[in-house]
């Protein structure tokens, strides 16, 4: 698999058609999108196809004080899950967000992906909360970005 960072169009389908399954379009644009501190991350097959994404963006850990970068739009195409696909989008954007000055990086993640972030260096952090329409999510952290 190849993985490179790409304008949001490349994994636009994709982030769509797994994160956002069923609703509208739109619900798949997310404001972090626009910034020109943002970036996309494409894993793809070997048939060239886009079959795994993620989204980067600065935005500060709440107290911390060290450069932040957080992620959102991890996804991947239900034929390769379990694949390293995940991992390969994400060990990526932690390597390039390392390369922009990052310290940390972090996510709202789901928390039925606890053992998914925990297996790539990350720690949950404060309690359960819940983001809609997706469930019970967690703070995860990681200040390992050498991957």
């Amino acid at each position: 698999m190849r993985t490179a960072v790409v304008p949001v169009e490349e994994i636009f389908a994709l982030r769509w058609a797994v994160l956002r399954t069923g609703l509208p379009r739109e619900t798949a644009i997310y404001p972090e999108d626009a910034p020109a501190d943002t970036f996309h991350v494409a894993v793809y097959d070997a048939g060239g196809d886009v079959k795994g994404c993620v989204t980067f963006f600065p935005d500060p850990l709440p107290g911390e004080s060290a450069p932040a970068y957080r992620f959102r739009g991890m996804g991947s195409a239900p034929e390769v899950r379990g694949q390293g696909y995940g991992a390969a989008a994400l060990n990526a954007g932690l390597r390039e967000a390392a390369a922009r000055g990052a310290e940390v990086v972090w996510c709202n993640g789901r928390t039925s992906a606890t053992g998914f972030y925990e297996h790539l260096g990350f720690t949950a952090i404060g309690e359960e909360f819940v983001l809609e329409p997706s469930g019970p999510h967690y703070v995860f952290v990681t200040k390992d970005l050498d991957r």
